[in-house]
């Protein structure tokens, strides 16, 4: 949720034209994330979330993610929900590009996740997986096994300023990963990017997951796996068994893994730390001069990633699997 994209009184007033949204009392930029330009927005109808879409997202895709959030909030996940315009129509254009209007949800995203909260989270990402079995949108991955070299060769010899040596190294990775990658395991509509920052807390309860511009078709392990990486390391990148075996017993409470499943846990992690490497390797190189925020850190994937090399048994992960 960086910005990207400014706007001024006269843009936001004719946008806004096209929705009963009455007179803006105020609108706030949002600095956090690296994809899309976001707003607050307050108008006389109440609060919202103002977004222009930018860099990797498609506009052929905006359909899909749209449509996705709508169905999951009638299927009851607290997601938001696109406001439709006078024509009915979710999706619109500012400033020459793509934008939306969202509903707004309550809530702040947490810094160091409590072993409750990771609890909840993985009981949340069951919960997505479930509800989007019956979602009638279909969209491949865009970020997957396929895409890591060509990300790694955009990234060329400008990775080894960041780190000496990671172009080889991560070379060698992709090569490792398209040997033992899975080739079937279930799958169906995914988050793709459940970071903490994508999750809201209110009251001590998830008030929210937001942020669907990475969802797609793709394992449903492979999508614990991002959750792995992102809810379950402590701020030196070292695995916190207790927070890892929350996260998956929550999950397991909703949606109980197969045994292929959690076996093959340690190299989806592998995957999902190698895909976050990359993008934040791209985003730190090529960062836009009018972005305002800050990049994240490559090298703190980089580090998961080497321990999940060293993982020579699932149970690492600080859980016994059990097929009840």
């Amino acid at each position: 949720m960086a910005v990207y994209t400014k706007i001024n009184p006269g843009e936001l007033q004719v946008f806004l034209s096209q929705y009963q949204l009455g007179e803006v009392l105020e609108v706030t930029e949002i600095p956090e994330g690296v994809e899309n330009s976001n707003y607050r927005l307050h108008t006389e109808q109440g609060r919202f979330i103002l977004t222009i879409f930018e860099r990797r997202v498609a506009r052929n895709d905006l359909p899909f993610f749209l449509s996705l959030m709508g169905f999951l909030s009638a299927e009851g996940i607290c997601c938001p929900v696109p406001i439709l315009s006078n024509d009915g129509q979710a999706l619109g254009q500012l400033c020459g590009k793509p934008a939306a209007v969202l509903s707004y949800l309550p809530g702040t995203s947490v810094v160091q996740p409590s072993l409750k909260h990771c609890s909840a989270v993985g009981s949340l990402l069951a919960n997505v997986h479930n509800a989007g079995i019956s979602f009638p949108g279909r969209r491949s991955n865009s970020l997957s096994l396929k895409d890591w070299p060509i990300l790694l060769k955009q990234i060329g010899p400008d990775g080894d300023l960041v780190s000496p040596g990671i172009g080889a190294d991560l070379q060698n990775e992709i090569q490792y990963l398209g040997r033992n990658w899975p080739g079937s395991l279930p799958q169906g509509v995914i988050h793709g990017d459940l970071f903490p920052d994508n999750v809201l807390f209110f009251n001590g309860a998830i008030s929210g997951v937001i942020d669907f511009y990475f969802s797609c078709q793709d394992f449903f392990a492979y999508d614990l796996s991002v959750c792995i990486n992102a809810w379950a390391f402590d701020d030196n990148q070292a695995l916190d068994r207790r927070r890892c075996e929350s996260l998956i017993d929550g999950y397991c409470n909703k949606r109980l893994l197969t045994q292929k499943e959690y076996e093959l846990l340690p190299i989806l992690c592998r995957g999902s730390a190698l895909r976050f490497l990359l993008t934040r390797l791209y985003d730190h190189i090529n960062v836009p001069a009018e972005m305002i925020g800050v990049t994240k850190d490559p090298l703190e994937y980089y580090r998961k990633l080497h321990f999940h090399r060293h993982v020579t048994d699932v149970a690492d992960y600080g859980y016994c699997y059990k097929n009840e």
